[in-house]
């Protein structure tokens, strides 16, 4: 009698969606601990809020320039930019022929949008307030939109190119996207428009919808998103490298020239 292994293979799409569950439970497991202490007014956590948020906030009355430069970080890095980002590249994918990736990236934008604004009306924090404000923002103050809207983009984005591009590439993919992520966080917070929980809270929701929306899709269409991936990988592939990794031709064979027979002015030596 012979034993085996009936435990099914780990297959690298088992593997990914493991990554995924892993990314949403942790995400919304870490969201709703931070959500709970800001909704309970936990001292140490509103001491960090208030510390961080007044230091800042002095230091942007007494510095225009900075307090100027920050803001128009914050204004590019804002929600509808990174949503028109989100929607290019969806319209590149689908013109291209990788339909099931152009739904994930919309399905991202949109559950991101929609998961934002009902944990903003859920929880209905107010914002800091100041009688000298620097800048203005409207609506609920938890979690960050901004915060959401840059993580939600600057993954989308890396995980696109992480297959197009080597190590080198990939790491700077990731280092950009990850210093875009926090530089509009903390421009947030440098305006006095949110407090820092807000961001942090942001990043969190943002890392349960990647993970959700990618679950999904992968439960709706199994194996979709991979082949879209080579897909886009093929037709984005060079030329040129067709040639570079082609055998090269030998070259004709050339005799000399054979004296007045060979001698183009039929003159001799």
């Amino acid at each position: 009698m012979h034993l085996t292994n009936s435990a099914p293979p780990v297959t690298p799409r088992n593997r990914h969606l493991r990554w995924c569950v892993a990314l949403a439970a942790g995400c919304a497991l870490l969201f709703g601990v931070l959500a709970a202490l800001v909704q309970t007014g936990w001292e140490p956590l509103a001491r960090l809020d208030h510390g961080w948020i007044d230091g800042m906030h002095r230091y942007a009355r007494e510095s225009t320039a900075w307090t100027a430069s920050v803001q128009t970080l914050s204004d590019i890095g804002g929600t509808i930019t990174m949503r028109t980002l989100l929607g290019l590249t969806a319209v590149w994918l689908w013109l291209i022929g990788a339909r099931v990736l152009a739904g994930w990236v919309v399905a991202q934008t949109l559950v991101g949008w929609g998961m934002q604004w009902l944990l903003k009306l859920s929880f209905d924090r107010q914002r800091p307030s100041f009688p000298d404000p620097v800048s203005h923002a409207g609506g609920p103050a938890f979690p960050s939109g901004h915060a959401m809207a840059s993580t939600i983009t600057c993954a989308v984005l890396a995980g696109l190119l992480w297959s197009q591009t080597r190590r080198g590439g990939r790491i700077a993919a990731c280092t950009i996207a990850v210093l875009t992520v926090l530089t509009i966080g903390w421009t947030r917070i440098a305006l006095g428009v949110h407090w820092p929980s807000d961001v942090l809270g942001g990043w969190l929701a943002s890392g349960f919808v990647l993970g959700a929306v990618t679950i999904g899709v992968e439960l709706w269409r199994p194996g979709a998103l991979a082949r879209d991936v080579r897909r886009v990988n093929w037709r984005t592939r060079p030329r040129v490298q067709r040639v570079l990794v082609s055998p090269p031709r030998p070259a004709p064979y050339d005799p000399p020239f054979d004296d007045a027979a060979e001698r183009p002015d039929g003159a001799t030596g």
